[in-house]
């Protein structure tokens, strides 16, 4: 049998050998951290403190403001400075708390005791993984705690942990499965102490052979866990590519994975709930590859969430060459930077700094109907056929052609010989189609 994948996607540069090797070292904060409200899908978390209060690492800062929301977590201890609108990777201003750290760590009461997960109850559990502020690590950033609630809890046969990291650079999962397997595994075990029917797969794309094999030796004697060797090829660590490689189930965009029967969760998102059931610690550390061939030392490191990414380019020996191009995260779905004074938080997995930027340098040409961009898109849909939509910025006929099953994932444009750009512009329609949606069911309550 072949290994598990799905139809389309495509094979960029890997650029992993930069930084796969290197294990993840721990990096402590010189200045201030700043905490935006905003760091998941959702509404942003309302400020439980104000300027000049005293915090403690491990303290609740922020509260979840609604459903779909996330609470945020100080990671150090030290003074308020202030509570005022800062720049997040996206370029949007979002209101933030800033704190002076002391340099002391002092933590919350029972910061980091054992605890035993057999003795909590389901609800305990999803209690505290909400407590914790736990969100989707993988870059979506949707709470954790919700994910973990399905409508139907006996309809979920599937918990699948996301070891593809398939984009291209990143590092930081690879790095967990090789030095944290175990943190890993029980993290799994408490999730599946939730869904008395399911079992968990950890899919692993096989071009970590090591960590395969690893994290095969450790479930070995684990009846309801197991590993899923899958095909390198991007975007393969997609919630919907994901899903469908391990159990051939399909998922669309009017769909949830719970709607499959399935819940995924990235490496370090399990970790995290390892973190927050077992050792009573929320979530307050990213672990950021710090990348390129434009940075002196490439490397992973383990940084306090609110720390500027600033340091995290110093602490890897600067920059070797003047970068032309910044990105938060990787090349395929990352953000372009346009400064690194910007705080690390929950979504972040990575600084790339590239000493050329390919993209500008690229001069779009008509399209010649190749075909190539529908041979890739992981979808099945036509992207030649949405562009066209999206230039006349036709909303109706982009929706005709099914262009809200996009994932955006890139894999088109990468493709196109004409350098289209093609995923920005679908981006944007998907955008002018939810707000639309949004409008009428306004207009119809």
């Amino acid at each position: 049998m072949g290994l598990a994948t799905f139809k389309g996607g495509v094979h960029p540069y890997e650029g992993k050998e930069l930084s796969e090797h290197k294990p993840v070292q721990v990096l402590m904060p010189k200045g201030e951290l700043v905490y935006p409200m905003s760091q998941h899908i959702g509404a942003p978390a309302t400020p439980l403190v104000k300027k000049g209060d005293k915090v403690l690492a491990g303290q609740k800062i922020g509260e979840a403001s609604g459903f779909i929301s996330a609470n945020v977590i100080c990671s150090v201890s030290g003074t308020v400075k202030a509570v005022e609108p800062r720049r997040v990777a996206n370029g949007t201003m979002v209101n933030s708390i800033i704190v002076e750290n002391d340099g002391e760590y002092t933590a919350v009461e029972g910061l980091g005791a054992d605890r035993d997960p057999k003795s909590l109850s389901k609800q305990e559990i999803r209690d505290i993984v909400k407590e914790a502020g736990i969100v989707g690590l993988g870059g979506a950033g949707f709470p954790t705690h919700v994910k973990l609630m399905p409508k139907d809890e006996s309809k979920i046969d599937y918990i699948l942990v996301n070891g593809a990291e398939c984009e291209p650079y990143l590092t930081s999962d690879y790095r967990l499965m090789m030095e944290q397997p175990e943190k890993l595994v029980e993290g799994l075990k408490v999730v599946l102490q939730l869904f008395d029917n399911a079992k968990g797969v950890i899919g692993i794309e096989n071009n970590k052979p090591e960590a395969i094999a690893k994290l095969q030796e450790l479930v070995k004697g684990e009846p309801r866990i197991e590993v899923c060797p899958l095909k390198t090829k991007y975007p393969q660590g997609g919630e919907r590519s994901l899903i469908y490689a391990i159990t051939g189930r399909k998922v669309n965009s009017s769909m949830l994975p719970a709607d499959a029967g399935c819940i995924v969760d990235n490496v370090d998102t399990v970790i995290s709930i390892y973190n927050a059931v077992c050792k009573t610690t929320p979530l307050m550390r990213r672990v950021v590859t710090v990348t390129g061939d434009a940075i002196a030392n490439p490397q992973n490191y383990e940084v306090k969430i609110g720390t500027n990414m600033q340091e995290l380019v110093e602490a890897a020996g600067g920059f070797k060459t003047e970068p032309e191009k910044l990105i938060a995260g990787g090349p395929m779905m990352g953000m372009a930077l346009f400064t690194t004074d910007i705080p690390v938080t929950k979504t972040n997995s990575a600084l790339l700094c590239m000493t050329k930027d390919e993209v500008a340098a690229n001069e779009e040409t008509p399209c010649i109907r190749c075909g190539k961009c529908v041979s890739a898109c992981p979808s099945n849909i036509v992207p030649v056929m949405m562009m066209k939509a999206a230039l006349k910025g036709d909303c109706e006929a982009f929706e005709k052609v099914n262009g809200m099953e996009c994932m955006e994932c890139g894999s088109c444009t990468f493709i196109c010989p004409a350098k289209r750009p093609l995923t920005q512009a679908f981006k944007e329609m998907r955008k002018t189609v939810m707000a639309n949606r949004r409008k009428k069911a306004q207009e119809g309550k």
